[in-house]
């Protein structure tokens, strides 16, 4: 909650030329009325100074989806993981903390936590008189800030409205005026509280008194007049933001979340459509509100299965809420003459999915979707101006005639990278040991490396250098070079079949590639050849990360659909794909 007031103030500050006031401390609000009036103008705030109405049952609580219990324990499948699998990171993460002896559990016991909204001040636990209020104020380390750090207390504290109406009472006799800050946090409060009629009567005083609203404020009054009978007001507010700045993916959910909770799902997907214009991403309570209203109501199924296209596309992935409704919205037959049912399900190596026993689509690029990712990495990456910054023209020339030289390779080797992969052997002997056992299976090898490798020492013995090289093609570039673009381009260059065998995940150059379509095929070429190292003890053979056989998106098969999803939100990193699927099948 202290992040949407936060950023208020920041849209304010830059919205300010518009404003004829100071951006921290507006108009007041109550000034535009004669003074006598300012009792009655803050009716919300006042019935008498010691009487506060009680809001007991304005608040109207309303769940979109049910709680019910309906996942499965989690359980670790038979076969092993990838660095692409989710979590995978986050465990990475947490044994390298505890190699390293930090001992995390003290470490969060002992280390205080902050947040932007943590209280710092003792709150009143029931409303104050005036008098009572001015007194406490005393007291206060901080009396300029005093009403701030209360009404942001109460805020993190989701205290009782009716302490926070009688802080307003006090501040508006007290100064004869509320600032929009404080206005803004009470709304806040409100809004997450439920209150609609205090939302209501915020809205009438803030549109009085002020000429325009901050995109915090506009946000806040969607949400809140999306939860009411007054929902199309909710509209009103949206138009009015889209003169200063694009409403946000949120902005529209709550919209959404109005028309389909009040039956009109003609506005709801107007919206929509409309999102999807701006070419802003829905979130995902936008999509569950959608599905939610299609289990209900006939007649949005093609649109729908475009949202689920959707999802394909952009190799979105539901999270648990989202695919719970989703399996309601298939087995509560979306179709009179269909019947289907849904199963979580894994999905083995080989791309079986172990509920209905269906290959998943390949991982593998069509012919088309190669050509046109090796002309845009080719251009952007290798070709392109950042490339010189860490090799030369001259080295990369070599480089490409280096490869033209040689036949296809089957694979590509980060041989620094590769050599660095256990502290329990020399650099040198663990290289040749990977090199020796991809040699076995009668590949075409070739080892990217940098000159100092070639230098004897501890690290890079000569014998050993001379049997990688025996074994395999190798490129030695400039120490300074960075040798990515040259795996990148030896691997695109060899064709469809060559792979390429790095720890590193190839981030940085999946993110300069101009358009998402294009990361997507960069992401799913990687994850179909990106060989990584999983086990190695000296003297033993080397093991490596099984590759991934079957795409993670969205699919549709005959008469079953697959749709990956999120376990666990915190636990995916954005290169990491989930683990688990919904298997839907129709039943004949």
């Amino acid at each position: 909650m202290g992040s949407l007031v936060s950023k208020s103030r920041t849209c304010i500050k830059h919205l300010c030329t518009s404003w004829v006031v100071n951006p921290l401390y507006f108009r007041p609000a109550l000034a535009c009325l004669p003074q006598q009036n300012i009792m009655h103008a803050v009716r919300f705030i006042i019935n008498q100074q010691t009487q506060y109405y009680s809001t007991k049952g304005d608040k109207q609580a309303h769940s979109r989806v049910s709680k019910e219990k309906w996942f499965t324990p989690r359980t670790r499948p038979a076969f092993p993981n990838s660095v692409f699998t989710a979590g995978t990171a986050k465990r990475t993460a947490e044994y390298m903390k505890k190699r390293a002896g930090a001992d995390t559990e003290e470490l969060s016991n002992n280390t205080p936590t902050r947040g932007r909204g943590s209280v710092k001040v003792a709150l009143p636990n029931h409303p104050l008189t005036t008098s009572e209020w001015a007194k406490f104020k005393e007291s206060s380390s901080k009396p300029e800030r005093f009403e701030m750090q209360m009404m942001e207390g109460l805020l993190a504290a989701n205290a009782d409205i009716n302490i926070a109406k009688s802080l307003l009472v006090y501040v508006a006799q007290d100064k004869g005026t509320l600032s929009y800050e404080l206005l803004l946090r009470y709304l806040t409060l409100c809004v997450t509280g439920g209150h609609h009629s205090e939302v209501f009567d915020t809205y009438d005083i803030m549109k009085t008194c002020f000429k325009t609203l901050d995109t915090g404020a506009s946000s806040l009054f969607v949400k809140g007049f999306s939860q009411t009978e007054r929902w199309r007001e909710a509209l009103v507010v949206l138009e009015g933001m889209k003169k200063a700045l694009l409403p946000s993916p949120r902005n529209y959910s709550d919209a959404i979340a109005g028309a389909t909770l009040h039956g009109d799902t003609e506005t709801s997907w107007m919206l929509y459509d409309e999102l999807l214009e701006l070419g802003l991403v829905p979130n995902q309570d936008t999509w569950q509100c959608l599905f939610q209203s299609g289990i209900t109501q006939r007649g949005q199924e093609d649109k729908l299965f475009s949202v689920l296209s959707y999802m394909r596309d952009n190799q979105i992935y539901p999270e648990e809420p989202l695919i719970q409704t989703i399996k309601a919205w298939f087995e509560r037959s979306i179709f009179p003459d269909q019947k289907w049912s849904g199963k979580f399900s894994y999905v083995a190596p080989s791309g079986e999915c172990k509920n209905c026993k269906a290959s998943l689509e390949s991982i593998q690029l069509t012919e088309e979707e190669y050509a046109e990712l090796k002309d845009k990495v080719m251009k952007k990456v290798i070709e392109g101006s950042d490339v010189f910054k860490k090799t030369t023209p001259e080295e990369l020339k070599s480089f490409k005639s280096f490869v033209k030289q040689r036949p296809p390779f089957d694979i590509v080797i980060d041989g620094l990278n590769v050599a660095n992969t256990t502290p329990k052997a020399t650099h040198s002997e663990t290289l040749l040991a990977v090199v020796s056992e991809l040699e076995q299976q009668g590949l075409n090898i070739l080892v990217l490396g940098r000159k100092h490798m070639l230098q004897p020492s501890r690290n890079w013995d000569r014998q050993n250098m001379n049997k990688i090289k025996q074994k395999a093609h190798c490129f030695f570039t400039e120490n300074i070079s960075e040798d990515d673009p040259f795996l990148l381009y030896a691997a695109l260059h060899s064709g469809l079949h060559c792979n390429f065998l790095s720890r590193d995940l190839m981030r940085d150059h999946k993110a300069c590639l101009s358009d998402s379509a294009t990361r997507r095929l960069f992401f799913k070429w990687q994850r179909g050849h990106q060989l990584v190292i999983s086990h190695y003890v000296p003297g033993k053979r080397v093991r490596f990360q099984r590759i991934s056989a079957y795409d993670t998106i969205a699919q549709m098969s005959g008469s079953s659909w697959h749709i990956p999803y999120d376990e666990n939100r915190g636990d995916r990193a954005t290169y990491e794909v989930p683990q688990k699927w919904l298997c839907l099948t129709q039943d004949h």
